[in-house]
C-alpha cells in the first residue's frame, strides 16, 4: 500500500495543557481514532487519578488516548504501536508537541512480556477485528503489568461480550454508536 501525502483526516486534543493540538490520522487498516466526545467522557471518568499517572497506550494508532493524558497531568505515557508508518508519525507528532515518551513499534504481547515498567492506567483499544482484548488483559496481567489498583479503558464493538478478569470492576460504561466503551477498575485484593 502506498503511503498518502498528507493525512486524511485530524483529530484534536481536547482537554489541558496541549489542548486544541491537532493530530494526524492517516488513512489505514483497523484505525479508529477516539472521537472528542469520547474521549472527553474517559477523561471526566479519570480526572481525579489521571495527575501524575503513568500511562500505557496499547494499539496506540495516533497516540490520541495517550497524548490526551499527558496533556492533562500525566507523569508519561507509553504507547505500542505494530505499524511502522504510524509509529513514525506518532513519534513525529509527539516531537512537535514537544512531548518525552517511549513509542514501542512493537506488538502488544511482545511488549508486555519484555517490558518491566508497571502502568497506572491502560488504554485497550486494540482493532476490533482482531479479537484481542482477553488475550491481551490476560497479558497485563501475567506479566503484572498493572499497579495493585489501575484503571483499564476498554473500547469494542457494542454488544460484543468481553471475557476480562474477574477482579476487573465496571467503574463505568457508555455507548457511541456502535462502540461500547468502559473504565474498569483493577481490585488490589485477588
Amino acid at each position: 500500500m502506498k503511503p498518502r501525502a498528507e493525512a486524511p483526516g485530524r483529530v484534536r486534543i481536547i482537554g489541558g495543557t496541549l489542548r486544541g493540538s491537532k493530530l494526524d490520522v492517516p488513512d489505514a487498516p483497523g484505525l479508529r481514532p477516539t472521537p472528542d466526545r469520547v474521549r472527553e467522557t474517559l477523561f471526566n471518568w479519570l480526572l481525579p487519578v489521571i495527575a501524575g499517572a503513568r500511562c500505557l497506550d496499547l494499539f496506540a494508532g495516533t497516540g490520541a488516548l495517550g497524548i490526551e493524558a499527558l496533556s492533562r497531568g500525566a507523569a508519561s505515557a507509553d504507547f505500542v504501536e505494530t505499524d511502522a508508518r504510524l509509529a513514525d508519525l506518532l513519534r513525529a507528532t509527539l516531537g512537535r508537541l514537544k512531548q518525552t515518551a517511549r513509542v514501542a513499534r512493537s506488538d502488544a504481547q511482545r511488549f508486555l512480556a519484555e517490558t518491566e515498567a508497571v502502568y497506572d492506567v491502560v488504554f485497550l483499544d486494540p482493532p476490533f477485528g482482531a479479537d484481542l482484548w482477553t488475550l491481551t488483559a490476560q497479558a497485563l496481567e501475567a506479566h503484572g503489568r498493572l499497579r495493585a489498583n489501575a484503571w483499564i479503558y476498554v473500547e469494542s464493538p457494542a454488544g460484543e461480550p468481553l471475557a476480562l478478569p474477574a477482579h476487573w470492576a465496571l467503574h463505568r460504561e457508555s455507548r457511541a454508536g456502535a462502540v461500547r466503551y468502559a473504565l474498569y477498575r483493577r481490585s488490589a485484593k485477588l
